[in-house]
């Protein structure tokens, strides 16, 4: 069989109609004429055993809001995040899930000779604290590959000197990234040339890999949805690169601007994929509920600027942080900088529940489900980052 052929049957296309509670009976399906799309053989995926029943499979999905807490962070001696109450911890399956991302990137190639520090890392433990409303270790799995895919693109092409990162070579490799997650059309010897540059780099072969075993579980349309936004993403990271080479710190406002598009809200496009359902693309970019994703997103990433500050300021080339601009900017001190991301952050999630509050008439439990799914990773994402490696000193 050629690498062309497919024996699987069309799927079916669903023509745009209504959606929502009580739609379903309303849509068109046509048959699907595409080939379907052939999981990469080393994507890290695991079929369950047989004998096995998957807790998923049956946990009971609450779309009953989360509470929210004042919650301490760091050595304590800041004002609290304004989070939600974590949902689960159960560090076995987070152990299970870790096991079997080191042993994906052992095989793609990803963090050579620094493995141990990978694996310490915990991001199979980030997946099992921020997607709570799975136990289903595989699709933790998907997560836990695109972080890490993701945070190795930032490591080697974007912030870390002594591992490579450059601001002059970061755009060109980005455009790479982008086709090795979305293949472009085939053009004879320069198709040849782009896979044997894309099979050399370990980066590019772990994002491949990931987006390959995102499409084992997800529907075209979320799979474009994670290929496109994860694009979104790498033009903010465009704009840190010139501002590192330029040496030219941006304004705390032109800051925020990029980094809400570089934020977790790239991660929680994967909520209702790892979830097994789909929020319908025309209520996932419902101006309203983008809104409050995006809210919740920036929030959690401003999490990301508060552990990371110490670390970034100490690089050869400084990366643009929220606190690390606004000492500069308003000529005070790191604390009082920490102090007013906190209190941004604070203001962002405060924003994310007004948001969530007025999404509560739409009549879709896919979309409060996927609302519910955004608390869920604010909530694991701060307790990720008050025990993960990545960040201590």
């Amino acid at each position: 069989m050629s690498a062309d052929d497919t024996t699987e049957p069309p799927a079916a296309i669903t023509l745009p109609g209504p959606t929502g509670l009580g739609t379903s009976a309303l849509r068109v399906l046509l048959p699907d004429r595409r080939p379907a799309p052939r999981p990469c053989e080393h994507d890290g995926h695991e079929p369950p055993l047989p004998h096995l029943t998957l807790p998923g499979a049956v946990r009971k999905h609450s779309l009953a809001p989360l509470t929210y807490q004042e919650r301490e962070w760091g050595d304590g001696s800041y004002p609290p995040l304004y989070c939600p109450a974590t949902v689960r911890i159960d560090e076995d399956l987070a152990d299970e899930v870790n096991r079997r991302l080191v042993a994906w990137a052992e095989r793609v190639g990803i963090h050579e000779g620094r493995m141990k520090e990978f694996g310490d890392t915990g991001y199979g433990r980030l997946a099992m604290l921020t997607h709570p409303d799975t136990d289903d270790a595989d699709m933790l799995l998907v997560a836990a590959q695109m972080n890490a895919a993701w945070w190795a693109a930032d490591d080697y092409y974007a912030d870390e000197t002594e591992l490579g990162a450059t601001p002059t070579e970061l755009p060109p490799r980005l455009a790479l990234v982008t086709s090795a997650m979305d293949p472009p059309p085939y053009a004879g010897d320069y198709t040849r040339q782009l896979e044997e540059t894309i099979q050399a780099d370990p980066v590019l072969v772990s994002l491949r890999s990931s987006i390959s075993h995102v499409s084992r579980h997800a529907t075209p349309s979320q799979v474009g949805r994670v290929c496109n936004i994860t694009s979104q993403m790498y033009v903010s990271w465009a704009a840190y690169a010139a501002w590192r080479y330029l040496e030219a710190p941006p304004p705390v406002w032109r800051y925020l601007a990029a980094r809400q598009h570089d934020s977790f809200y790239t991660s929680m496009t994967l909520i209702d994929i790892v979830g097994g359902y789909q929020l319908p693309a025309d209520l996932f970019f419902e101006r309203r509920f983008h809104t409050a994703l995006m809210q919740a997103g920036t929030a959690s990433v401003l999490v990301n600027d508060l552990y990371s500050v110490e670390k970034e300021a100490a690089d050869e080339l400084p990366d643009s942080n929220v606190i690390l601009l606004i000492a500069a900017e308003e000529q005070c001190s790191t604390r009082e900088a920490t102090e007013r991301a906190v209190a941004l952050h604070n203001d962002l999630v405060r924003g994310f529940e007004a948001s969530r509050r007025e999404l509560t008439a739409v009549p879709s439990a896919e979309l409060h489900r996927f609302l519910r799914g955004a608390q869920g990773w604010m909530a694991g994402c701060l307790e990720w980052h008050g025990a993960t490696s990545r960040y201590q000193s």
